[in-house]
This record gives structure tokens, C-alpha cells and sequence, in this order.
């Protein structure tokens, strides 16, 4: 089960992780999780430049080192980038030092200063969370898109996503094959929607 917005009571459960940004102008802050892959990315970015919009990419390490070429397109599009751990962990699945040394790992093939987090599937333990965040600002979302839900009609997936937006909104898509058709139906529409309400679209 998910929740396409994160009620105010759960963001105040957990006042030490990021879940939206607070501004006083029309500001989104669209992020992505899984990359870098070929089959997906490259045509992210392509949207983005569209609309001169600048995203943060959440990178998984193992993707990173079979797709080099690919990070390095990220970097240059002014985009941002932010630890995924290595091999994509649940940190409830995992001990300590496997998640923690998983995190290390995917961390040496960030740039230097790099210093967001973000669990995959939002899942950690209170001991990593602690660990993380003398470290990392951990980021998580007030808007979940579900295009890695493969039930979700895409027309679903964008209504959602537009419908939960609002300024200082942190929203998921997912650069993954999973979430392929969700995200090539939403993702264009999504941005040009709050482009022509005259939002800008920030890297975290």
C-alpha cells in the first residue's frame, strides 16, 4: 500500500528528514530514483531540457558504474545527485554495517559535497537513519507518483501527481523499466502543466 501525498502527520513523525521545501514562490522539486540506465534516463533528461527544468537524480551505485556516460550527462545538465545506496537496499532487510557499508560504497562514486539520501522504498532503520544523518540531509517526498505501480493507469499516475503538487512540493518518478509507461505518459504532461502556471522546476 502507498500514498500518493504524505499526510502532515507522518512528515511530522520524522521532523528530521526532508519532505518538501518550504518557499514563498512557485517552486517544484522534481527527483528521481534508481538510475542511471539507458533505457531511460537519456529521455528524462531530454524532457527536462524541454523545459529547462533542473531535477535531483537519487542514484543507485551499481548503475553508476555501468553507466558512466550516462551520470556524467546528469552532472552536465545541471541537475543534482544524491546517494541511492549501492545496490538499491531496504535497510529493514539488511544489518547495520551491510546497509551502512552499502551507502559508503555508492558515496565514492558521487562527486565531492554531495551530501542527500534518499532509502529505497523509504525504508531504513531508526539506528541507520541516525547514522545517515550526521552525514546526509535524507530526502523523502509529499508527492508519490506510483509509476512503479504497473496496475496504475498512466492517465491515473499524472492526475495524481498534478492533483498533490503544490509549491515546495518534492515529487517521485522513477528512471527504472518498471515504471517505463507511467512515466513516459505523466512525466512530459507534468512538466508542461505547471510550466504553463509558470513554476520552476529546482534541483535539491
Amino acid at each position: 500500500m502507498y500514498l500518493h501525498k504524505t499526510p502532515r502527520i507522518v512528515q511530522d513523525w520524522f521532523p528530521n528528514f526532508t519532505w518538501r521545501r518550504e518557499t514563498q514562490t512557485k517552486d517544484l522539486y522534481v527527483t528521481f530514483d534508481d538510475g542511471p540506465i539507458p533505457e531511460l534516463t537519456p529521455w528524462v533528461l531530454d524532457q527536462l531540457e524541454q523545459f529547462q527544468a533542473r531535477a535531483t537524480f537519487f542514484v543507485v551505485g551499481n548503475n553508476i558504474e555501468n553507466n558512466q556516460d550516462i551520470f556524467q550527462q546528469i552532472l552536465a545538465g545541471g541537475h543534482s545527485v544524491g546517494n541511492h545506496t549501492y545496490n538499491h537496499l531496504n535497510g529493514r532487510r539488511h544489518s547495520f554495517d551491510e546497509y551502512y557499508d552499502n551507502v559508503m560504497k555508492c558515496q565514492e562514486l558521487l562527486p565531492s559535497g554531495s551530501t542527500l539520501f534518499r532509502p529505497p522504498y523509504g525504508r531504513m532503520t531508526s539506528r541507520q537513519s541516525r547514522a545517515l544523518l550526521d552525514s546526509y540531509e535524507i530526502i523523502m517526498w509529499d508527492v508519490l507518483s506510483a509509476d512503479f505501480d504497473q496496475k496504475l493507469q498512466p492517465e491515473k499516475c499524472l492526475q495524481k501527481s498534478i492533483a498533490n503538487s503544490a509549491p515546495g512540493s518534492i515529487i517521485v518518478f522513477h528512471d527504472n523499466v518498471k515504471a517505463s509507461d507511467r512515466l513516459k505518459y505523466a512525466l512530459p504532461r507534468f512538466l508542461e502543466h505547471f510550466a504553463s502556471l509558470d513554476y520552476t522546476f529546482k534541483a535539491l
